[in-house]
């Protein structure tokens, strides 16, 4: 049964001068509850786009989105969202940064520090709740930024290419992490990056977008048992496997569609 619905979804932006362009074109997608589910394709094919219309922060030209069969028009308390860069406030120390979202929904952050203390424990940083971001490493920085998406214990965390900035070895780690996580909290995740390893690694389906406007190309389903490492383990030729078929969807060539946009 869907739990997120992306229903007939197009986004049209003007792009000054009084041209048009088409971002995204009737998209379909429907997203189980508790289900992971990666966006990967080409720069400019509509990802971002999509994230941020599910996010409630801009509006769909044409179609709707639901949760829980609740339609979104704005942002909502039950989503939360991560980005590329942390963003978190240097004047403020890991724990307050983590407690930040709360202020803007109006809720008193002293309730939620148990909650916040458990978050950073979860995520290895329990010794450093008083420290400041510049005190921090990137890895370390995304992780505040990770608790600080699910202080609110959203039911859905929409994720735009938070790890592309970190080392190989740091975005491997902080995957396993998310993946307990999200197991443990059940929380539903559409995570959007670039790298077909990481997609591979965290999915339990990955959706291919076509170049320019963003359409659904093919879904893949990635039938493998959780935690999954990119470490040789039982589950290696499954991954390999679907990391070629993702491969050769992404270098196939596009057949050009009458009055599409460039």
């Amino acid at each position: 049964m869907s739990f997120l619905k992306v229903d007939d979804v197009s986004k049209v932006s003007t792009a000054g001068k009084g041209s048009d362009v088409s971002a995204l074109h009737r998209l379909d997608l429907d997203v189980r509850e508790g289900e992971f589910v990666t966006l990967v394709g080409r720069s400019g094919c509509g990802k971002s786009t999509l994230l941020r219309i599910i996010a409630g922060l801009i509006p769909a030209t044409a179609g709707s989105v639901t949760i829980d069969g609740s339609p979104v028009l704005r942002p909502r308390r039950d989503v939360g969202l991560m980005l590329q860069q942390p963003a978190l406030l240097p004047w403020r120390a890991t724990l307050d940064n983590v407690l930040l979202p709360l202020e803007s929904m109006g809720k008193n952050g002293a309730d939620y520090r148990d909650r916040a203390h458990q978050l950073l424990e979860t995520t290895g940083l329990s010794g450093f709740a008083s420290r400041f971001p510049r005190e921090l490493s990137g890895g370390m920085q995304q992780r505040a930024s990770l608790c600080r998406s699910l202080i609110h214990d959203p039911d859905v965390l929409l994720m735009d290419e938070p790890f592309a900035a970190l080392d190989a070895l740091t975005r491997e780690e902080l995957s396993i992490e998310l993946q307990r996580i999200c197991a443990e909290q059940n929380k539903t995740v559409i995570f959007v990056t670039h790298s077909i390893e990481e997609a591979v690694l965290l999915a339990d389906r990955v959706v291919v977008m076509s170049p320019r406007p963003g359409r659904i190309k093919q879904i893949v389903t990635i039938d493998a048992q959780r935690p999954r490492t990119l470490a040789m383990s039982e589950h290696s030729d499954t991954l390999a496997h679907a990391s070629a078929e993702l491969r050769e969807l992404l270098f196939e060539k596009e057949q050009p569609r009458v009055g599409a946009a460039a």
